[in-house]
């Protein structure tokens, strides 16, 4: 995989095109769709791999999914409007189904989520456990970002 780097804010994300994983916190209970589906996001953190392939790239793509302020168009659009962005994993010229997979551990809360034109993902949102690590190589950028440790999250793991 390309290099993975870890931001907080869409003006870090180059203008070129690439994949991103999205990593959101919802506080509270979401009722979300995805197509004919119809699903209940418990609280908590989740991981949502996308493209941004067009004008713009990463960084206007990232910019859209970090305002609070826009007409709903995508998937991922319920869940911005109601919890917290937390930054993004971006790859420039990366794949979000690579992305996707390389978070094979993480559950699926919703198949279909994001994925209805993609034929080999389930879903492209991912729930990142309370428990759970991320893989070395997203530890390593985040960690890189200079960001404070998992928010909202015991520190526990991180002192072993």
């Amino acid at each position: 995989m390309p290099r993975l780097a870890f931001i907080v804010a869409a003006d870090g994300a180059s203008p070129s095109p690439g994949a991103y994983a999205l990593w959101l916190r919802l506080p509270a209970p979401l009722a979300v769709r995805a197509g004919a589906r119809v699903g209940a996001l418990e609280p908590g953190d989740y991981l949502y791999c996308g493209s941004a392939n067009g004008p713009g790239g990463l960084r206007a793509r990232l910019a859209r999914h970090m305002r609070r302020d826009k007409r709903a168009h995508w998937h991922i659009d319920q869940l911005t409007a109601a919890g917290d962005v937390l930054g993004a994993f971006i790859v420039e010229g990366g794949s979000e189904c690579a992305l996707n997979a390389a978070l094979g551990a993480f559950p699926f809360p919703l198949p279909g989520f994001g994925s209805s034109d993609c034929p080999r993902c389930v879903s492209h949102l991912r729930l990142f456990p309370a428990n759970a690590r991320l893989p070395s190589e997203w530890e390593n950028a985040r960690k890189a970002a200079r960001f404070s440790p998992l928010p909202g999250r015991a520190r526990a793991a991180e002192l072993k």
